[in-house]
């Protein structure tokens, strides 16, 4: 790269934007290797341009010393800068996701008297199936067995593990339609 050391970006605007075109010529390709490494390859260019942006708005009053890590030091604050704002609408879009969201009521004593009833009703339904459709049926829901490990266990057929899960949920679903 050349030395570009020395540099002062207060003199006449043709000569700032000489001076900002070899710049970019000569330290653009590393700015984008630099942000290709922290940011997404669809920001990298305007980060680097960013980058080239804040240079010439920027008002030296004297010469910049080491011209890369001046330009690096400027990267990393214009990645902070973005993280920062993409931070703060993530947090805006939470906020109204949120307030979007109805707030669920409290547990209310009469809540949990609902649930309860509604548990005992389920409980009183599955202890009213058939014995054989029972066994199979909380093998599979409370035991997580497959329907094979279950046909081996109780000694039928695959398929007779099926029929009985069929008909423990019609007469489950039933039941708790009639209770409504």
């Amino acid at each position: 790269m050349p030395a570009l050391s020395g540099y002062v970006l207060t003199m006449p605007l043709p000569h700032q934007d000489r001076d900002l075109e070899t710049w970019m010529t000569a330290y653009g390709p590393a700015l984008r290797r630099f942000f290709r490494r922290r940011a997404q390859e669809a920001d990298v260019d305007d980060l680097v341009q960013d980058v080239f942006l804040r240079l010439q708005t920027a008002q030296f009053g004297a010469p910049i010393d080491n011209v890369e890590r001046y330009l690096f030091a400027t990267a990393r604050n214009v990645l902070i800068s973005r993280y920062r704002k993409l931070a703060s609408r993530s947090a805006l879009l939470e906020d109204e996701w949120r307030d979007g969201i109805e707030v669920a009521d409290q547990l209310s004593p009469e809540r949990i008297a609902i649930g309860q009833q509604e548990y005992r009703r389920v409980v009183d339904a599955i202890l009213s199936l058939p014995p054989r459709a029972r066994e199979a049926f909380e093998l599979h829901r409370f035991e997580n067995l497959t329907y094979q490990a279950i046909a081996h266990r109780m000694g039928i057929s695959k398929e007779s593990v099926k029929e009985l899960m069929h008909r423990a949920l019609v007469r489950l679903a039933e039941q708790m339609e009639d209770g409504r």
